[in-house]
């Protein structure tokens, strides 16, 4: 029997959402046992687990702005597949230097240069498919029905990556992420391809500036991108230093480490949940102020306490913070989706990755050489400071007098 068009764009949603899922629970493993495997197995320093987290995001920086007319011109199911695939390989080289007695620091941080180029393509292409399936009137409860996807796999995953690591060990532990991309792979050679018609293609700088000028002149976009880059810019140093702080001042276990880490999950799954209500509630540019003041408080509980105490305070932390973060993303990005010409999709998602990031990076290597010098508690404290501009950004811009976004 032949699918309505309802049907069709149902079907393609799940399967989309089931590579992403999949993919999802791989990469949040993979999370804990990277830097599990730079302090358990490598020894590294707090300036070199800076370096690695720095690296899986620095490609934004490189080629962030491109991306978006490169997904604009290239088939958007091809270029997932093959990122997906480039990704699977890469990670799995550590295992196997690990097993010829071969593995280093530099490997870790050349696997993460690597995944991070093919992450830009790829997490560029994802979110531009996603408005070729779905009608505009179901993007925010899409959107959110994401968001709580990747919470549910943020919550899992690092549970499952510490227990992993506790029986297999750090460095097996990466061939769960390996074998993630490539079933996300197959899944995602299953959806129709969507690619921009052979006509019109002006020179890629004309694009690139198209795109930078409709985002960082617009009265909206412009201050949620650079909201969201404060946010990332914590977000980068934490990355850095949540496994050493867990393991070097906490002394917790690796199992014990992966549940913590979980935390982020579980804000994430609340956050998610709590989108639409609120939007519907206050309206989503009250939504992302309100956010952004609540992931405040979260960043300042996440170094307090030690022992069991500090285990609690950290978890707690986490949970708060990422739950602003997720109603922050979430509201701002389908505002994006929704406000942006289909034509400059591509390049604006772009744009605001390129820009929000590419802070990762930086955080990252910021936070690594603040450790050093503080200690990772008080860079962890620095870095809740910094978190403050995240609503101070939008409260000096005209999202203070909006109720939602399209308002203006």
């Amino acid at each position: 029997m032949e699918l309505t068009r309802e049907e069709t764009r149902t079907r393609t949603f799940w399967t989309y959402w089931s590579a992403s899922a999949t993919s999802a629970v791989g990469s949040a493993v993979g999370a804990v046992a990277l830097p599990l495997t730079a302090l358990l197995v490598l020894d590294a320093t707090p300036f070199e687990m800076g370096v690695i987290a720095a690296s899986a995001y620095v490609a934004w920086l490189v080629i962030g702005l491109p991306a978006g007319v490169l997904t604009q011109r290239l088939p958007l199911r091809g270029l997932q597949v093959g990122m997906d695939l480039v990704r699977a390989l890469a990670v799995a080289s550590i295992p196997v230097a690990w097993w010829l007695d071969a593995l280093t620091v530099a490997q870790l941080v050349v696997v993460a240069l690597v995944t991070g180029f093919a992450d830009v393509l790829f997490s560029v292409a994802n979110s531009t498919f996603l408005p070729s399936v779905v009608p505009k009137e179901q993007l925010q409860v899409r959107n959110s029905f994401m968001s709580g996807t990747h919470a549910a796999s943020q919550l899992g995953g690092p549970s499952l990556g510490g227990v992993c690591v506790q029986l297999l060990g750090a460095v097996p532990t990466l061939l769960v992420d390996a074998a993630s991309y490539v079933a996300s792979a197959l899944l995602l050679g299953r959806l129709p391809d969507r690619t921009m018609p052979a006509t019109d293609r002006p020179p890629m700088r004309a694009m690139i500036r198209e795109g930078w000028d409709y985002v960082t002149r617009h009265p909206i976009m412009g201050p949620c991108m650079w909201d969201a880059t404060a946010i990332n810019f914590v977000c980068g140093g934490q990355m850095a230093l949540f496994s050493l702080y867990l393991v070097r001042d906490l002394q917790a276990p690796a199992a014990l480490v992966g549940f913590l880490l979980a935390a982020e999950g579980v804000g994430a799954l609340v956050g998610a949940a709590l989108v639409p209500a609120i939007v519907r509630t206050v309206g989503s540019a009250r939504a992302c102020l309100l956010a952004g003041f609540v992931s405040v408080g979260g960043a300042f509980v996440i170094p307090l306490g030690d022992g069991a105490v500090g285990y609690g305070m950290f978890a707690l932390g986490t949970v708060v913070f990422s739950a602003g973060v997720v109603v922050l993303s979430t509201a701002t990005r389908t505002y994006r989706q929704i406000a942006s010409p289909p034509e400059m999709l591509s390049r604006v998602m772009a744009t605001v990755r390129f820009v929000s990031w590419g802070a990762i990076p930086l955080g990252g290597l910021a936070a690594g050489a603040l450790a050093t010098w503080l200690g990772a508690r008080d860079a962890l404290f620095v870095l809740a400071a910094l978190t403050l501009l995240s609503p101070l950004i939008l409260l000096a811009s005209p999202v203070r007098h909006l109720r939602d976004l399209p308002d203006h």
